[in-house]
C-alpha cells in the first residue's frame, strides 16, 4: 500500500519539482545576460556584479533542495525568498535610474521561482504570502505604482496562487486514491479470508451438525452447537466485520495452521512454489472418483500456481454443493478445456438443480459459497463463472480463467 502511495505522489508533485529546479537554472542564465548586455546603464556595478555573483552560486548550490518537498525546508524558503527580495532593493543603488524607467530587477524572472516554489511546498496560501511580500519589495523599489509594476505583480500573484491550488487539490486527489486502493486491498483480503473460511471451517462445521442430527443423543447437542456456530460465523464474514488487517502477522499464520488442522487437506499441496507454473490437471485429478468423472486434454494444462490453485478451490467449491445439495446419489463431471487465450473449466452434476431465487436467498442468509468460494476466486482471476440450472435437470457451473491472468497473478505473488 505504501508502494502505492509512493508511485501516486511522484506521478503528481515530482514533475512540479524538476520544472521548478530547471525553471531556476534558466532563469538565472537569463538574469545574467540581462546583467551583462545592461553592464553599460549601470552606476555601480560592481553591486550588480556582486549580487549576481551571489545568486549564481546559491541558484547551483541549492538544486538538490527544489529535488522534492522533503529537501526543500521552510528556512530554506524563507532564504531563498529572502535573496530575491534583497535583489529587488538593490536594484536602485546599482542602476540609480531603475525608478524612473521600467526597467528589469537584477534578479528579473528568478523571483517568480522562489515564490513557486512556495505554492508547490505550501499551497496557495504560502504562495499567497510570497507573491505579496514580492509586490510590496516591487512597489517599494519603484516607488511609485506604474503600470508595468502592478502588471508584473499581478502576473505573479495570480499564477502562483493558481499553481499553489493546484497542487493542494492534486494532493487532496492523492489522499483520496491512497484510500481508495486502501479499502480495495483490505476487501480483497477480507474476501479471501472468506473464502478459506468458508471452504474449511465452515464445511466442518456444517458437516459436525448434519452427523451429529442423524446420530441423535449426545451426537446432536455437539451439532445443535456446531450449527450456532455456524451461523455466528456466516453472519460476521457476510457482514464483513472479519478485518484480516487487524491481525499480526504471527496470528494469521497460527489461523492458516488451525484451518489446515479442521478442514481438508488444502489445494495445490504438490510441492509448487508460489512462482512458477503448474499443471491444471494434477490439481484436479484427485477429485476424480466413483461418482466424478474427469475429461481433461491430453497435453498439459499450465497455469501460474496461483492461478491454477484458485481455479481448483473453484472447482472443490461446486463439487462441494454439490455433495451437499445434490444428494449422496449424484454425479458429477468435470471438463477442463485449454483454447490458448484462456482455461474453461466446466463441473456439471445430475441433481435436482437449484431452484429459482435460491442464490439470492442463500447470500441474504450469509451463506456465500457460490458468491465467494467461487465467483469471488474467478472475479480475482480477471475471468468469469456462469451458473446454469433447470430444476430437475442439475446444475453447470462454467469457470473461465484468461491467459492473461497469468501476468497479474506472477505480479501479485511478487508483491
Amino acid at each position: 500500500m505504501a508502494r502505492c502511495e509512493r508511485v501516486v505522489r511522484m506521478s503528481v508533485e515530482q514533475p512540479l519539482w524538476r520544472a521548478l529546479a530547471a525553471y531556476r537554472v534558466i532563469t538565472l542564465v537569463y538574469a545574467l545576460l540581462l546583467g551583462f548586455f545592461g553592464r553599460d546603464r549601470y552606476e555601480h556595478p560592481a553591486v550588480a556584479a556582486g549580487y549576481l555573483a551571489v545568486l549564481t552560486v546559491w541558484t547551483l548550490a541549492t538544486l538538490p533542495k527544489v529535488a522534492n518537498a522533503a529537501s526543500c525546508t521552510r528556512r530554506f524558503l524563507a532564504a531563498d525568498l529572502t535573496l530575491a527580495l534583497a535583489g529587488i532593493l538593490l536594484t536602485p543603488l546599482a542602476d540609480q535610474q531603475a525608478q524612473s524607467v521600467d526597467g528589469p530587477t537584477l534578479p528579473s524572472i528568478w523571483t517568480a521561482g522562489a515564490v513557486l516554489a512556495y505554492a508547490i511546498k505550501g499551497g496557495w496560501r504560502w504562495a499567497g504570502l510570497a507573491s505579496s511580500l514580492v509586490a510590496v519589495a516591487n512597489l517599494v523599489e519603484r516607488g511609485y505604482p506604474s503600470r508595468d509594476t502592478l502588471h508584473n505583480v499581478l502576473l505573479v500573484w495570480v499564477a502562483s496562487i493558481g499553481i499553489g491550488y493546484v497542487v493542494e487539490i492534486a494532493r487532496a486527489s492523492e489522499r483520496t486514491l491512497a484510500r481508495a486502493l486502501e479499502i480495495e486491498a483490505a476487501t480483497r483480503e477480507r474476501e479471501r479470508l472468506a473464502r478459506d473460511i468458508h471452504d474449511s471451517v465452515l464445511q466442518v462445521l456444517a458437516m459436525v451438525q448434519r452427523r451429529g442430527t442423524a446420530l441423535g443423543g449426545e451426537a446432536a447437542e455437539l451439532g445443535r452447537m456446531a450449527g450456532e456456530q455456524e451461523v455466528a460465523l456466516r453472519t460476521l464474514v457476510a457482514g464483513g466485520l472479519v478485518r484480516p488487517s487487524y491481525v499480526s502477522e504471527d496470528e494469521s499464520a497460527g489461523a492458516v495452521v488451525r484451518l489446515v488442522e479442521v478442514g481438508e487437506e488444502p489445494e495445490g499441496t504438490d510441492g509448487a512454489g508460489e512462482s512458477g507454473e503448474i499443471d491444471l490437471r494434477t490439481l484436479l485429478a484427485p477429485r476424480a472418483g466413483a461418482r466424478i468423472t474427469l475429461a481433461d486434454p491430453g497435453a498439459p494444462v499450465p497455469l501460474p500456481a496461483p492461478a491454477a490453485r484458485e481455479l481448483a478451490a473453484a472447482v472443490g467449491a461446486a463439487l462441494d454443493n454439490v455433495r451437499v445439495h445434490a444428494g449422496d446419489g449424484a454425479r458429477a463431471w468435470i471438463l477442463v478445456e485449454d483454447w490458448g487465450d484462456e482455461v474453461i473449466v466446466t463441473v456439471r452434476d445430475d441433481g435436482p438443480g437449484i431452484p429459482e431465487g435460491r442464490l439470492a436467498q442463500a447470500e441474504g442468509e450469509g451463506r456465500m459459497g457460490v458468491a465467494l468460494s467461487i465467483r469471488g476466486r474467478l472475479r480475482d482471476l480477471g475471468g468469469t463463472a456462469e451458473l446454469i440450472s433447470v430444476p430437475g435437470q442439475g446444475t453447470e457451473v462454467e469457470l473461465k480463467v484468461p491467459r492473461a491472468a497469468r501476468e497479474r497473478q506472477e505480479q501479485r505473488g511478487k508483491a
